[in-house]
């Protein structure tokens, strides 16, 4: 399950590195990352950093786990995140994308982590998993929604688990939001315009995006224990990544909406992003980013 798919056209979803349904078989990781997700998942863990170190530091744990598996890693954000607020944990860190495990794995050698980290290549939407032993703690963050048979997905999770083990379902409310309702002056609500179009297009691939997992994981046999919604917002004025990450974002969202925009609004949307323009997005000094997160914590009973 995993991470990364090389999206088709259809699939805008930024933070894919759950995606399930990615089949990488290129091999270098530019050919494995063709629409620059990876820098994109970097982004996200960067400017999202605090609101990540919020969620895990709230996780209902018993005891510090010292086994953590991290289901569609992507490049790393919950891995890191996690080897931070535990130091003493081991992380199996699993994604369908060969390219963005070498990524995490890069990182993994810059930071000393090497020790701590185990990638695994493969594909959670296959009836048999590789062991990925029993870890006290299983993470899934903009996952899940990707798996084509979520049911089966939640009872594997389960029999991975160690007894009394925890399992943390995290989810995005949609794609962040960078510009303002007022946002580009020849076109107001373009952002929002161009997002709607993109869960158009999405609904019928991710007909689990924005579901309720609380039933759905108590029906797999987990007691949830925490539910509760992060709302995130972060003034981007003096950070330039966040410039970097709405581009990434927006130039991603492009490349599936573009046939369905109005000739205005795609014409708008290319001054966004382009970069050597005066209207570019890594001009503006109105960003602010905009989302929310949804965290269930559920245990093995």
């Amino acid at each position: 399950m995993p991470p990364t798919q090389p999206h088709s056209p259809h699939h805008t979803d930024s933070h894919s590195h759950g995606h399930s349904h990615s089949h990488s078989h290129g091999h270098s990781h530019q050919e494995q990352d063709p629409e620059g997700l990876a820098e994109i998942l970097d982004l996200d863990a960067e400017v999202l950093a605090e609101h990540i170190a919020s969620i895990t530091a709230r996780l209902p744990l018993r005891t510090a786990p010292r086994q953590i598996v991290d289901l569609g890693c992507g490049t790393g954000t919950g891995t890191f995140a996690l080897l931070d607020r535990f130091p003493e944990a081991h992380v199996t860190a699993v994604d369908t994308s060969a390219g963005h495990l070498a990524h995490l794995r890069t990182k993994a050698c810059a930071r000393g982590l090497e020790q701590r980290v185990r990638t695994v290549r493969a594909d959670l939407d296959d009836p048999v998993w590789p062991d990925l032993g029993a870890p006290d703690l299983v993470w899934a963050s903009a996952s899940m929604h990707h798996m084509a048979d979520p049911d089966r997905a939640l009872r594997a999770v389960r029999d991975v688990l160690a007894p009394g083990g925890l399992f943390a379902v995290v989810e995005l409310a949609g794609q962040p939001r960078f510009l303002p309702e007022d946002a580009p002056g020849d076109r107001p609500g373009l952002e929002e315009r161009v997002h709607a179009a993109a869960d158009r297009l999405q609904a019928g691939h991710l007909p689990h995006r924005g579901a309720d997992w609380g039933p759905m994981l108590t029906a797999a046999g987990f007691t949830v224990e925490d539910e509760h919604t992060v709302a995130v917002r972060i003034e981007g004025a003096r950070d330039e990544a966040i410039g970097r990450y709405a581009l990434g974002v927006l130039r991603r969202v492009r490349g599936a909406v573009a046939d369905g925009l109005a000739p205005e609004d795609l014409g708008a949307l290319d001054r966004l992003l382009d970069t050597d323009g005066p209207h570019s997005v890594l001009r503006r000094d109105d960003l602010t980013v905009r989302t929310e997160r949804t965290v269930w914590a559920a245990r093995r009973v």
